[in-house]
Protein backbone atom coordinates (compact mmCIF):
# COMPACT_ATOMS: atom_id res chain seq x y z
CA UNK A 1 0.00 0.00 0.00
CA UNK A 2 1.39 3.55 -0.94
CA UNK A 3 1.22 6.00 1.26
CA UNK A 4 -0.90 7.93 -1.05
CA UNK A 5 -3.71 5.40 -0.89
CA UNK A 6 -4.22 6.14 2.42
CA UNK A 7 -7.54 8.01 2.55
CA UNK A 8 -6.42 10.18 5.43
CA UNK A 9 -3.32 11.32 4.16
CA UNK A 10 -2.74 13.85 1.09
CA UNK A 11 -0.47 13.82 -1.57
CA UNK A 12 1.87 16.38 0.59
CA UNK A 13 1.89 13.49 3.15
CA UNK A 14 -0.67 15.83 5.41
CA UNK A 15 -3.25 14.27 7.40
CA UNK A 16 -6.68 15.48 6.28
CA UNK A 17 -10.55 14.94 6.88
CA UNK A 18 -12.25 12.71 3.62
CA UNK A 19 -14.09 15.07 1.33
CA UNK A 20 -17.45 12.84 1.39
CA UNK A 21 -19.49 15.88 -0.09
CA UNK A 22 -19.70 14.25 -3.67
CA UNK A 23 -21.47 11.20 -2.00
CA UNK A 24 -24.63 9.95 -2.26
CA UNK A 25 -26.64 9.78 0.88
CA UNK A 26 -27.51 5.73 2.09
CA UNK A 27 -28.76 3.30 4.51
CA UNK A 28 -25.20 2.37 6.98
CA UNK A 29 -25.14 0.42 9.10
CA UNK A 30 -22.16 -1.58 10.91
CA UNK A 31 -21.46 -4.03 13.74
CA UNK A 32 -18.32 -4.70 16.08
CA UNK A 33 -17.92 -7.05 18.56
CA UNK A 34 -15.70 -7.92 21.29
CA UNK A 35 -14.41 -10.08 24.50
CA UNK A 36 -13.22 -9.29 27.67
CA UNK A 37 -11.75 -12.05 29.57
CA UNK A 38 -11.72 -12.59 33.24
CA UNK A 39 -11.64 -14.97 36.08
CA UNK A 40 -14.81 -17.62 36.60
CA UNK A 41 -15.12 -15.80 40.02
CA UNK A 42 -15.69 -12.25 38.13
CA UNK A 43 -18.15 -14.18 36.11
CA UNK A 44 -19.86 -15.16 39.78
CA UNK A 45 -19.85 -11.76 41.56
CA UNK A 46 -21.69 -10.03 38.23
CA UNK A 47 -24.34 -12.89 38.19
CA UNK A 48 -24.61 -12.25 41.93
CA UNK A 49 -24.80 -8.77 42.27
CA UNK A 50 -21.64 -8.49 44.34
CA UNK A 51 -20.16 -5.91 41.71
CA UNK A 52 -18.59 -3.24 43.98
CA UNK A 53 -19.23 -0.92 41.63
CA UNK A 54 -23.05 -1.73 41.07
CA UNK A 55 -24.63 -2.53 37.73
CA UNK A 56 -21.91 -3.95 35.73
CA UNK A 57 -23.30 -4.63 32.47
CA UNK A 58 -25.93 -1.70 31.73
CA UNK A 59 -23.34 0.71 32.97
CA UNK A 60 -20.93 -0.59 30.10
CA UNK A 61 -23.63 -0.85 27.79
CA UNK A 62 -24.76 3.12 28.33
CA UNK A 63 -21.19 3.92 28.77
CA UNK A 64 -20.83 2.18 25.01
CA UNK A 65 -23.62 4.16 23.05
CA UNK A 66 -22.63 7.76 24.57
CA UNK A 67 -19.13 6.97 23.32
CA UNK A 68 -20.25 6.09 19.93
CA UNK A 69 -22.16 9.27 19.66
CA UNK A 70 -19.02 11.15 20.72
CA UNK A 71 -16.92 8.92 17.88
CA UNK A 72 -15.58 12.40 16.08
CA UNK A 73 -14.73 13.75 19.41
CA UNK A 74 -12.13 11.43 20.13
CA UNK A 75 -10.73 10.11 16.63
CA UNK A 76 -9.37 13.48 14.99
CA UNK A 77 -10.37 12.53 10.93
CA UNK A 78 -13.78 10.81 12.09
CA UNK A 79 -16.69 12.82 10.63
CA UNK A 80 -19.56 14.10 12.57
CA UNK A 81 -22.48 11.80 12.17
CA UNK A 82 -26.39 12.08 12.97
CA UNK A 83 -26.73 8.27 14.54
CA UNK A 84 -30.68 6.75 14.10
CA UNK A 85 -29.27 3.92 16.01
CA UNK A 86 -26.88 2.65 18.69
CA UNK A 87 -27.70 -0.72 19.74
CA UNK A 88 -24.80 -2.59 22.65
CA UNK A 89 -25.31 -5.89 23.98
CA UNK A 90 -22.80 -7.54 26.75
CA UNK A 91 -23.57 -11.25 27.61
CA UNK A 92 -21.45 -13.08 29.93
CA UNK A 93 -20.04 -16.41 28.52
CA UNK A 94 -18.93 -19.13 31.13
CA UNK A 95 -17.10 -20.92 28.35
CA UNK A 96 -14.02 -17.86 27.84
CA UNK A 97 -14.65 -17.41 30.96
CA UNK A 98 -15.55 -13.50 30.47
CA UNK A 99 -18.04 -11.19 28.55
CA UNK A 100 -18.83 -10.82 24.46
CA UNK A 101 -19.86 -7.70 23.81
CA UNK A 102 -22.01 -6.76 20.70
CA UNK A 103 -22.38 -2.71 18.88
CA UNK A 104 -24.74 -2.07 15.87
CA UNK A 105 -24.84 1.31 14.71
CA UNK A 106 -26.51 3.29 11.73
CA UNK A 107 -27.33 5.95 10.19
CA UNK A 108 -28.25 7.67 6.56
CA UNK A 109 -25.17 9.70 5.11
CA UNK A 110 -22.20 9.85 3.44
CA UNK A 111 -19.74 8.09 5.32
CA UNK A 112 -19.91 4.46 7.43
CA UNK A 113 -20.37 3.80 11.15
CA UNK A 114 -17.45 1.27 11.66
CA UNK A 115 -15.51 3.37 13.86
CA UNK A 116 -18.42 4.42 16.22
CA UNK A 117 -19.14 0.78 16.15
CA UNK A 118 -15.63 0.18 17.15
CA UNK A 119 -15.92 2.98 19.73
CA UNK A 120 -18.74 1.65 21.46
CA UNK A 121 -17.29 -1.72 22.02
CA UNK A 122 -14.21 -0.39 23.38
CA UNK A 123 -15.87 2.14 25.77
CA UNK A 124 -17.68 -0.81 26.92
CA UNK A 125 -14.96 -3.24 27.47
CA UNK A 126 -12.95 -0.68 29.17
CA UNK A 127 -15.97 0.41 31.56
CA UNK A 128 -16.47 -3.34 32.12
CA UNK A 129 -12.64 -3.42 33.23
CA UNK A 130 -12.82 -0.46 35.10
CA UNK A 131 -16.09 -1.82 37.29
CA UNK A 132 -14.22 -4.78 37.78
CA UNK A 133 -10.65 -4.21 38.37
CA UNK A 134 -10.90 -3.83 42.18
CA UNK A 135 -11.73 -7.81 42.32
CA UNK A 136 -10.07 -9.05 38.97
CA UNK A 137 -6.20 -8.40 38.04
CA UNK A 138 -6.57 -10.60 35.38
CA UNK A 139 -8.53 -9.00 32.77
CA UNK A 140 -7.70 -8.73 28.81
CA UNK A 141 -9.75 -7.24 26.07
CA UNK A 142 -9.13 -8.89 23.32
CA UNK A 143 -10.76 -9.42 19.76
CA UNK A 144 -12.43 -6.06 18.97
CA UNK A 145 -13.09 -5.76 15.25
CA UNK A 146 -15.65 -4.99 12.87
CA UNK A 147 -17.91 -7.91 11.46
CA UNK A 148 -20.23 -6.63 9.23
CA UNK A 149 -20.66 -3.59 7.30
CA UNK A 150 -23.65 -2.04 4.74
CA UNK A 151 -24.80 0.79 2.75
CA UNK A 152 -21.10 1.58 1.02
CA UNK A 153 -18.33 0.39 -1.81
CA UNK A 154 -17.76 -2.38 0.68
CA UNK A 155 -20.56 -4.45 2.22
CA UNK A 156 -19.92 -7.51 4.10
CA UNK A 157 -21.49 -9.92 6.84
CA UNK A 158 -25.02 -8.21 6.64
Amino acid sequence: MSENSLSHVGKDGRAHMVDVGAKAFTARKARAEGRLFCAGETLAIVRDGRAPKGAVISTAEIAGIMAAKKTADLIPMCHPLSLSKVGLEIVMDETLPGFRLSAEVRTSGQTGVEMEALTAVSVAALTLYDMLKAVDKTMRIDGIEVVAKAGGKADYGY
